[in-house]
């Protein structure tokens, strides 16, 4: 068979066929894919599903072009054709939305749009190309504000405009890459059933690398399992359920953490937040006037999109910033979050990106278990000695007992993937059964079985009586583990509901800010 250039193909009006035949790529001594094959048919809507280093993203760049497969033949159309840069798969109609928004923030959407374009002539007529622009989105299913610099759109309104920009050059294969995950429920509904539409009348075709069983019921035809670089299998997700998927996915059934919430009464109020106000790091209030309150087995789910001050109270809790007012109570204590306050308290805290915000990446896996009480029996028999060995004891114990996959002890923290660097600070908050437990995204990436274990641990805290403070922009966790949830908007707390009986469609609105 002869390959073709992108150069060589003519533009092809409508949705594209692909087949990915026998793709293996190695990384050193690891096989990322081994021997895989996909076809994606034209109008598909077609889930890429499997955990983290299943070989998913690898895939999807090696037909992109950002990796060069070390076997496997791509087919477009039923035609050959090689693809070994970025460019060439954008000639040939393939495109791509990444998980976070790859527009300039500073600059307009007109100017995102036209200033992507391969030819740009020598001088740009804006009033020329804000008329044409302003035309094509007269033709497509959604539009966004042209002069609007991209820093002051909406989540829902940036996803929206980094697809038509897709659209606008001309790509009509989209592989989307976790599209939803700053998006509320009404937005990410409404972007992807749009999609769905001109996937129906075959204008589309679209590959997307989701965890979100839901979305995948809802929107997908197609669902591909990658399991450890290998092909687990292709079906119509009319004969699939998530139990079946879960299980193409991770494998064993027996491995599956579930741990329901039990019913309980609750007990004392461990944190209290009254009138606070956190700024961020230009100085603009990021939270204003919050206040707050958790009860000893209870978890506080707090949902929201990125951006509305979440980061800011987790960061303020664990003491990374200070408040600029209000009050926190541990115990109906004052709290500052000093280190001595919140051993006393038996305060654990899960945040957000924890190999940045939570451990000390060139050291050990041991080391960074012990970071809580490296001062303390029997890490320090006196407070000033440190004993290496009960140290590493004590982090086999944790290891195991959390199943954190790691050469050993020994190993630097930063070498481990991210769920397993989850699971080991998981392991090192959670191992002194603390009182209250702060968590922040604490799935976010993760793969299934990371994301049910993880989920495991925090609920069982709840169940022994802990406090547990949940920040997720994932709304189905909050939905899943939540007793009472909270939303924050631009700040400030624009919601509170029971979370037995919630409204999704009036927390949708609440994180939407209306």
């Amino acid at each position: 068979m002869t390959l073709i250039g992108a150069a060589h193909i003519p533009p092809h009006e409508g949705a594209p066929t692909l087949e990915l035949l026998g793709f293996s790529k190695r990384f050193g001594t690891l096989a990322a894919l081994d021997d895989v094959s996909v076809k994606v048919g034209a109008g598909a809507f077609h889930a890429l599903l499997g955990e983290n280093g299943a070989g998913k993203s690898t895939l999807v760049k090696c037909a992109m072009g950002y990796y060069a497969a070390d076997q496997g033949q791509i087919l477009l159309n039923g035609r050959e054709v090689e693809i070994t840069h970025p460019r060439q798969a954008h000639e040939l109609g393939l495109g791509m939305v990444y998980q976070h928004f790859t527009l300039v923030p500073n600059m307009t959407v007109l100017e995102n749009f036209v200033l992507s374009r391969e030819k740009m002539p020598a001088v740009v007529d804006w009033a020329s190309e804000r008329q044409l622009l302003h035309d094509y989105f007269s033709t497509t299913p959604f539009a966004v504000p042209l002069d609007t610099p991209v820093a002051d759109l909406a989540a829902g309104q940036k996803q929206k405009a980094e697809i038509l920009r897709q659209l606008y050059l001309k790509r009509n294969l989209l592989i989307l890459d976790e599209p939803t995950s700053v998006l509320t429920p009404d937005e990410a509904d409404e972007v992807l059933s749009t999609l769905k539409k001109l996937t129906e009348a075959k204008q589309l075709t679209i590959v997307t690398i989701t965890h979100k069983f839901r979305e995948v019921n809802a929107f997908c035809d197609t669902v591909t399992v990658l399991r450890r670089g290998k092909l687990i299998g292709t079906r119509p997700t009319r004969e699939l359920d998530n139990e079946i998927m879960a299980e193409m996915m991770i494998g064993r059934r027996e491995n599956r953490v579930v741990v329901e919430r039990e019913a309980h009464a609750l007990g004392e109020p461990v944190l209290r937040i009254a009138g606070l106000s956190v700024a961020d790091q230009v100085g603009q209030l990021a939270v204003e006037d919050l206040s707050l309150e958790i009860r000893a087995g209870e978890i506080v789910g707090v949902a929201g999109v990125s951006g509305n001050g979440q980061r800011e109270l987790v960061e303020t809790l664990a003491g990374q910033r200070h408040a600029e007012a209000g009050r926190i109570l541990v115990h109906g204590e004052p709290y500052a979050a000093t280190r001595a306050q919140m051993m006393r308290h038996k305060i654990a805290c899960l945040p957000e990106e924890p190999l940045r915000n939570a451990c000390v990446p060139e050291m050990s896996v041991a080391e960074n278990m012990a970071l809580r009480s490296f001062d303390q029996p029997p890490a320090s028999p006196d407070g000033v000695r440190l004993e290496r060995r009960p140290m590493r004891e004590v982090a086999r114990r944790l290891i195991e007992t959390y199943r954190v996959k790691t050469p050993g002890p020994d190993a630097p923290i930063r070498a481990l993937s991210g769920g397993n660097v989850q699971r080991a600070v998981l392991a090192r908050e959670l191992s002194s059964e603390g009182d209250l437990l702060i968590v922040a995204n604490p799935c976010f990436g993760l793969d299934f079985a990371a994301v049910a274990e993880i989920r495991a641990r925090i609920v069982q805290a709840r169940n022994r009586g802990a406090a547990v403070l949940l920040v997720s922009e994932d709304l189905d966790e909050i939905l899943q583990l939540s007793d009472r949830i909270v939303v924050m908007f631009d700040g400030k707390l624009a919601l509170q509901t029971d979370a037995a009986h919630p409204d999704v469609g009036a927390i949708g609105r609440a994180m939407a800010g209306h």
